[in-house]
C-alpha cells in the first residue's frame, strides 16, 4: 500500500478535506481546474472554509496542481466532482464525463480510478468506464481497475469531519474491493464498510439523502397543513419528540448540492427501467415548493398588518444554502426572494458567509453590505448563521415591519410568523 501516489480530481468541499488527510501519508496530487483555486490553496487558503491554513499546512505530501501532465505520476485517483442536476431536474453528468476523460489520458496498466461523485446505480460501469476505456485504451478489469466510495461530507460541519465518519466502499473486483478499502481505512478513524458491489455503494449514498429529503417533506408537509388550522408546528413537533422514536426532522428549506439534488438521479435511473417513483417524487414537489410558501405567507403577514406590498422593501438575512457555510449551490433562498419580486418586493440580500462575487454570477444578485436601521417593511431570516445571533431585527426594519423566521430559531413571540 505504501506504493500507492493518490491524486484527487475536484478540490471543492469533498475533494480538498480527502486530499489533506490523504496527503498525511501519502504522496498525494490535488488536481483541480480552477487555476485560482490551486494558487488559494498554495497560499494556504481555502475558499470554502472547510479546511483551516493549518490543517492544509499538515498535509506534507500533499502537491496541487492543474497540470494534467502530473497526474502521470499518480496509480490511485480519487474523482471527487460535482454530480449537478439541469433545469429539467435530469442529471447532468457533464463534469464527471470530463474528470473520467482527464484520467483516462494518464491512466496506466494496474492503475485504481475510485468515484466519490454521488451517481444513480449503474453509473461508475456504464457511463464513467466506457471513457475511461476509449480514452486510455486500456481494458477494464484487465489492464485497470475502478472501485467507488460515496463521499459523506456536510459543508460547515466542525465535528463530523471527513475522518470520522464511517466510509462505504466498493471495488470492481474482490481483490480490488480490499485494497480500496484498506487505503482508506488508512485515514478514516470512523472505520470502514465494505459493500459487495459498487452498483450496492452507489444505492447506499443515493438512498441517504432520499430519505432525508422524504422525512423532511412530511414534516413540510404537515408545516403547510398546521398553518392552515393555525397550529404552530414547532409546538406540535417538540410535543410529538417526547415519544422516544419520534424522528427529529424540522420543516425548512431542502437545498444544496445533495438532499435537494440525489433524489433525482435515483428517480432518473428508475423511470430508465420503466417505474414512475411516487414517494420520491411527491416529496421533492413539496420540497421545491416551500420557497414559494414562505414568501406568500409574508405578503399575507404584510396584508394584515396594513403594509402596502407592491414598492415594499424586503430583507433577506442569509443566501446560502445551510448555516455556517459559505456554500450557495442549489439554494432555496432564491425562491423566496424570485416570489417575493414577482409580488413587486424590493428586496435586499445580506449574508457575511456567501461571496459576493459567485451570487451575482449564479443568481445575478447584488449583496448589501450593511444593514441600515428603519428601512425594510418585512425581514426573512432564512439562514441561521452564527453572524446574525448577536443582531438587533428590530432596529433594522420599519416600526409596524413583519418579521418572519424560516429556521425558527427566534423566540415565537418576537416573529410575526415561523416555518
Amino acid at each position: 500500500m505504501t506504493d500507492k501516489n493518490i491524486a484527487i480530481i475536484g478540490l471543492g468541499y469533498v475533494g480538498l478535506p480527502l486530499a489533506v488527510e490523504f496527503g498525511k501519508k501519502f504522496e498525494t496530487i490535488g488536481f483541480d481546474i480552477n487555476i485560482d483555486r490551486i494558487e488559494e490553496l498554495k497560499t494556504g487558503y481555502d475558499r470554502t472554509l472547510e479546511v483551516d491554513s493549518d490543517h492544509l499546512k499538515s498535509a506534507s505530501k500533499l502537491n496541487y496542481t492543474a497540470d494534467i501532465a502530473d497526474l502521470k505520476k499518480a496509480n490511485f485517483f480519487i474523482v471527487t466532482v460535482p454530480t449537478p442536476i439541469d433545469k429539467n431536474n435530469r442529471p447532468n453528468l457533464t463534469p464527471l464525463i470530463k474528470a473520467s476523460e482527464t484520467v483516462g489520458k494518464v491512466l496506466k496498466k494496474g492503475d485504481i480510478v475510485v468515484y466519490e461523485s454521488t451517481v444513480y446505480p449503474g453509473c461508475t460501469e456504464d457511463d464513467c468506464v466506457p471513457v475511461l476505456e476509449k480514452i486510455s485504451g486500456l481494458k477494464f478489469n484487465t489492464d485497470f481497475y475502478c472501485g467507488y466510495s460515496p463521499e459523506r461530507i456536510n459543508p460547515g460541519d466542525k465535528v463530523h469531519t471527513v475522518t470520522k465518519i464511517k466510509k462505504i466502499t466498493a471495488g470492481s473486483t474482490p481483490e480490488i474491493a480490499k485494497t480500496v478499502d484498506a487505503i482508506y481505512a488508512s485515514i478514516i478513524t470512523a472505520g470502514t464498510y465494505q459493500a459487495p458491489s459498487i452498483k450496492v455503494a452507489e444505492a447506499a449514498k443515493v438512498i441517504e439523502n432520499c430519505q432525508r429529503d422524504i422525512n423532511i417533506a412530511f414534516v413540510n408537509e404537515l408545516a403547510l397543513i398546521f398553518d392552515k388550522m393555525n397550529i404552530d408546528t414547532l409546538e406540535v413537533l417538540e410535543a410529538a419528540g417526547t415519544k422516544w422514536n419520534f424522528l427529529p426532522f424540522r420543516p425548512g428549506l431542502v437545498g444544496g448540492h445533495c438532499i435537494g439534488v440525489d433524489p433525482y438521479y435515483l428517480t432518473h435511473k428508475a423511470e430508465e427501467i420503466g417505474y414512475h417513483s411516487q414517494v420520491i417524487l411527491a416529496g421533492r414537489k413539496i420540497n421545491d415548493n416551500m420557497g414559494a410558501f414562505v414568501a406568500n405567507k409574508v405578503v399575507k403577514l404584510m396584508i394584515k398588518k396594513g403594509i402596502h406590498v407592491n414598492s415594499a422593501k424586503a430583507l433577506v438575512m442569509g443566501i446560502t444554502f445551510k448555516e455556517n457555510c459559505p456554500d450557495i449551490r442549489n439554494s432555496k433562498v432564491i425562491d423566496i426572494i424570485t416570489e417575493l419580486n414577482d409580488f413587486g418586493i424590493q428586496v435586499d440580500v445580506f449574508d457575511p458567509m456567501a461571496d459576493a462575487h459567485e451570487v451575482n454570477e449564479e443568481y445575478g444578485i447584488s449583496l448589501i453590505g450593511s444593514l441600515p436601521n428603519g428601512t425594510y417593511d418585512t425581514i426573512i431570516m432564512a439562514v441561521n448563521h452564527v453572524q446574525f445571533a448577536d443582531l438587533d431585527i428590530t432596529s433594522i426594519g420599519k416600526p409596524n415591519m413583519v418579521l418572519y423566521d424560516v429556521k425558527s430559531t427566534l423566540p415565537k413571540t418576537a416573529t410575526d410568523g415561523r416555518l
